[in-house]
């Protein structure tokens, strides 16, 4: 009897293709009973996010984003406020990630993708001269943005973030990774502008997080106010 035979095997693991192997043995040949035994070596399952299959320390930063949902979900409770997010470049992920925790629906009613320019003009009010005159990645429009959501929303707290995630449409005055965000805190609105380094998927899990962060420092700030 030859070597023994290899046979592929195939499964599709959160709609991704993942490989493993099937080694058939077969002991005894001399008029012995002949059995068979399938070994199936264990399937790697990479978790998907925006897509891709992920690194460790890359899983790490989602994890970190669930926890600051979760987090921000408590504090938004003791404020007894909501909470809502206009997003271009992150594509609905800081809406994602807060709907991720569970009760969600206590402090987030209302989300924005506004990816065109045209929308953000349409859903949130953005004065449409901007975008001739300091562009869609700019502060002027993200803090456009953040008060066009909390107008919309009626939300206490607002995060805002446009920016270039990549590969293409970056600039020598914005480069790739270049992300404006903004924050809403009743009639208050800060902003800053990040530089975030990797691929499009690490510049967008970035800037959800940035946006997270900034969310609970501000509801923090609003708690200490209370008390």
């Amino acid at each position: 009897m030859g070597s023994p035979p290899d046979a592929g095997m195939k499964a599709l693991v959160g709609w991704q293709e993942v490989a493993g192997r099937v080694t058939a043995f077969r002991p005894g040949e001399t008029g012995q009973a002949t059995h068979i035994l399938i070994v199936s070596e264990p399937c790697k399952r990479d978790p998907l996010v925006y897509g891709s299959p992920i690194e460790p320390f890359q899983e790490r930063t989602v994890k970190e984003i669930t926890q600051l949902a979760a987090e921000l979900g408590r504090r938004l409770q003791v404020l007894n406020a909501h909470v809502t997010a206009a997003e271009s470049c992150t594509g609905g992920g800081i809406c994602e990630a807060i709907t991720r925790i569970p009760g969600s629906s206590a402090w987030f009613e209302a989300g924005y993708v506004t990816y065109s320019n045209r929308q953000k003009i349409e859903q949130l009010n953005v004065p449409a001269p901007l975008f001739a005159t300091v562009g869609a990645v700019s502060r002027e429009v993200v803090e456009a943005m953040v008060r066009g959501a909390q107008e919309k929303s009626r939300a206490h707290l607002a995060v805002a973030v446009s920016g270039v995630a990549g590969p293409d449409g970056g600039s020598p005055s914005k480069p790739v990774g270049t992300v404006w965000l903004a924050w809403g805190v009743g009639e208050r609105v800060f902003s800053e502008v990040q530089h975030f380094p990797g691929n499009r998927d690490e510049v967008r899990r970035q800037t959800v997080k940035a946006a997270l962060e900034g969310l609970l420092r501000h509801a923090a700030g609003e708690i200490s106010n209370q008390g």
